[in-house]
């Protein structure tokens, strides 16, 4: 967090969230989208993307198109925020 989100209005709290990786999306995320790229990583390596429902299926096409895409799966409510790898 620096000044500038603070300026804008962010608080601790919402930043803590977990939040859909869809570009200007701000929503709470609620499920986890589990990737690679078999180009570059190890075939059991997951990446993870969060998606709010809204949008969880584009995220999820956007992956299958690449081949990218190896599982979706529910963000358990009680979990701390995932590290996303965008």
């Amino acid at each position: 967090m620096s000044i500038f989100d603070f300026a804008a209005g962010s608080d601790v709290a919402s930043e803590a969230a977990a939040l859909c990786s869809r570009k200007a999306c701000r929503a709470e995320a609620s499920w986890q989208l589990l990737w690679n790229n078999p180009k570059i990583h190890a075939p059991e390596r997951r990446k993870t993307w969060l998606a709010c429902a809204e949008h969880r299926d584009w995220l999820e096409e956007y992956l299958q198109t690449r081949g990218l895409w190896k599982e979706t799966l529910p963000l358990p409510a009680d979990a701390a925020p995932v590290e996303q790898d965008i």
